[in-house]
């Protein structure tokens, strides 16, 4: 199964701040905009979020359809293919993509450790 693009995609308290942390360690914007409260940031093939009063947690990312520099892949898995197989092994859904659809959807789904994850797709 191809995920695609990981992200973290981290709930900070001052966007700010996090921002200059991450460039100290490297990292550099590769988009958001922060008035928006909002910045994705990369080192590499390193991307991280950060996400100023949008979410309460932590969320592991993941773009099918993407590589880590935005770009479109020209094979990926659908993000409601990877439902299936995922309902298939009887993993519970927090919130599905609608499968009659095509193109951008996603799902989310919650680990055993109460991390959440989503499943994002934008192609």
């Amino acid at each position: 199964m191809k995920l695609g693009a990981f992200s973290v995609s981290l709930s900070v308290k001052d966007l700010k701040a996090s921002k200059v942390f991450y460039e100290n360690l490297g990292f550099e914007v590769f988009a958001g905009d922060i008035e928006r409260k909002y910045l994705i940031m990369k080192n590499g093939n390193a991307l991280i979020g950060l996400f100023e009063g949008m979410f309460e947690n932590n969320i592991l990312t993941f773009n099918p359809g993407w590589d880590e520099s935005a770009n479109k892949q020209e094979s990926f898995d659908d993000v409601r293919d990877i439902q299936k197989h995922l309902k298939s092994k009887n993993i519970k859904l927090e919130a599905e993509a609608d499968e009659s659809t095509s193109g951008p959807a996603n799902l989310t789904l919650i680990d055993p450790d109460g991390n959440a994850i989503l499943i994002d797709q934008h192609v």
